[in-house]
């Protein structure tokens, strides 16, 4: 589903940025002057600051990685949706990436089950709109602060098919995992043929030569089943994290810390 930029611009739920613009194009081309660096500074700080304030009462949540070119009535959005609203009946929050595709797709079925659905949306060129299943979602110019906010509110991350965006967000996540810089937090990976070639290449090349050890293949699961999927989502939140989704208390929001 495409949205034109006018829409973009006059959807009453953006919170963030409505255009797309250079700025990280800019930043990233190298040294700029020093007073257009502070100002840059202080504009990612916002994005920052945009995120956490609204992100920071939904509970636990897990990510939905996948694809914006699935349409409606492929296998893969039918399995997203059913993976979304599987998420919601055990008590998850569903974070997508909050645009078309697999992401509509999770997000919607979250919806539909009578779940929450939140999503991280990126202004691009082709000016990616929101998809309309979304109960709140924030818009970021900046790649890396919306993938610091898929990551930080998350306890597990489901990854359907996808392209380079996809793969990108997984390989982080993985590596997030493998380095410790996020807890022991299971990374599920649904279609199997889809994956296979990926898993044998992790095998054959990277554990063969010592890239790898083997223990940071078997930090994936892989399967066709969204039952499954959901269930080590939630051994992880119970076992590991003693997490009770569905009955985790809402945080009272602070005025003074501008809440």
């Amino acid at each position: 589903m495409k949205q034109r930029g006018k829409d973009i611009i006059n959807d009453p739920r953006v919170e963030g940025p409505r255009q797309h613009d250079e700025s990280e194009q800019r930043f990233l081309l190298g040294p700029d002057d020093r007073g257009s660096e502070l100002v840059r500074l202080f504009r990612i700080g916002r994005e920052f600051f945009r995120g956490l304030r609204t992100f920071h009462f939904l509970g636990p949540c897990v990510t939905v990685f996948g694809s914006a070119r699935v349409q409606e009535g492929d296998p893969e959005y039918e399995m997203a949706r059913e993976v979304g609203a599987r998420l919601a009946q055990a008590g998850f929050t569903v974070m997508t990436g909050g645009g078309p595709g697999i992401m509509e797709a999770a997000n919607r079925g979250a919806r539909e089950a009578g779940g929450r659905s939140v999503g991280c949306n990126i202004v691009l060129p082709h000016e990616q709109a929101a998809n309309p299943y979304l109960d709140r979602f924030v818009t970021f110019h900046y790649f890396f602060v919306r993938k610091v906010m898929l990551v930080k509110y998350s306890y597990g991350f489901i990854v359907m098919p996808g392209g380079f965006g996809t793969l990108d967000e997984a390989f982080e996540t993985a590596t997030l995992v493998q380095t410790g810089k996020i807890r022991d937090f299971p990374i599920v990976l649904m279609n199997s043929a889809f994956w296979g070639d990926l898993m044998g290449f992790f095998r054959s090349r990277l554990v063969a030569s010592g890239k790898i050890d083997e223990h940071d293949i078997q930090r994936f699961t892989v399967t066709d089943s969204p039952d499954e999927a959901v269930d080590v989502m939630v051994r992880a939140a119970i076992d590991r994290f003693g997490l009770t989704p569905s009955s985790t208390p809402p945080r009272r929001k602070r005025w003074w810390l501008f809440e």
